[in-house]
């Protein structure tokens, strides 16, 4: 009982150990991929928005999945990341987008607007764009 609690205040136990796991296979890859890794990480965690733990557990597993595969076939880094890594992190993101914290936010602007101009609000739609 005492688990369930926990979980319900800090998230998935099981999504902590993958999570921790994972981080462990980017700590294990050799250099450059390694501070790549890490590197695209911390740009998901601004960029992706994502707030689903599942979601979030099984991006950054491909991920590092990615990258030990490149490492292991010696595929030069710019060879996975093409000239712009800020592309290449944005679109594998939104192989991921699911539900997003901004999503309420982006309904409730939608509403506001369409009440403003006398529109029919009715039930706000989340969209992900």
């Amino acid at each position: 009982m005492a688990a369930k609690w926990i979980e319900t205040l800090t998230g998935s136990l099981e999504q902590k150990k993958q999570y921790r796991a994972d981080m462990a296979r980017v700590d294990a890859l050799p250099e450059p991929y390694r501070a790549t890794a890490l590197a695209l990480q911390r740009y998901f965690t601004y960029y992706a928005g994502i707030s689903e733990g599942e979601t979030l557990v099984a991006m950054l597993s491909d991920h590092v999945d990615l990258w030990e595969r490149a490492a292991i076939d010696g595929t030069p880094v710019r060879d996975v990341l093409g000239e712009d890594p800020v592309t290449f992190a944005e679109e594998f993101a939104l192989a991921y987008r699911g539900k997003e914290w901004i999503d309420k936010e982006r309904a409730r602007l939608r509403a506001s607007v369409a009440t403003a101009l006398g529109e029919d609000a009715g039930t706000p739609e989340v969209r992900h764009e």
